[in-house]
């Protein structure tokens, strides 16, 4: 016979097999069944980090990173997931670039229409 506790932790289990999408469904079943269960279950999500992107992110690096027994195959794959990863924080990298220098002009107009302003007004 199985206590709540255990069925909690099995219920756990299985909700962090599927992910973020099982998680934010049961949040929103709990809301809708009966809101203290939702709101428990939110609570929770952010007491144990699950709301975070850190969470999801490895959650889902796990579940690619699992052995198919091809060492080959496997061998590519993280090659592969190694490089797009190394894309992705290039990327990152690239649009933080963009959105500086867009601060930057944007700055630097500001400054020349409030100079400009100042020598019209004296």
């Amino acid at each position: 016979m199985s206590t709540p506790v255990q069925w909690l932790k099995s219920a756990e289990r299985c909700l962090d097999e599927f992910g973020w999408p099982a998680w934010i469904t049961a949040m929103v079943i709990g809301y809708v069944a009966f809101w203290p269960i939702g709101l428990a279950i939110t609570f929770y999500m952010i007491w144990s980090q699950r709301m975070t992107r850190s969470f999801f992110s490895c959650k889902r690096s796990r579940t690619f990173r699992k052995s198919s027994g091809n060492t080959a195959f496997d061998a590519y794959k993280t090659e592969t997931l190694k490089r797009l990863e190394d894309e992705q924080k290039a990327f990152r990298k690239f649009l933080q670039r963009l959105r500086d220098a867009k601060d930057r002009s944007e700055f630097e107009q500001f400054l020349a229409e409030r100079n400009a302003s100042n020598s019209t007004s004296s």
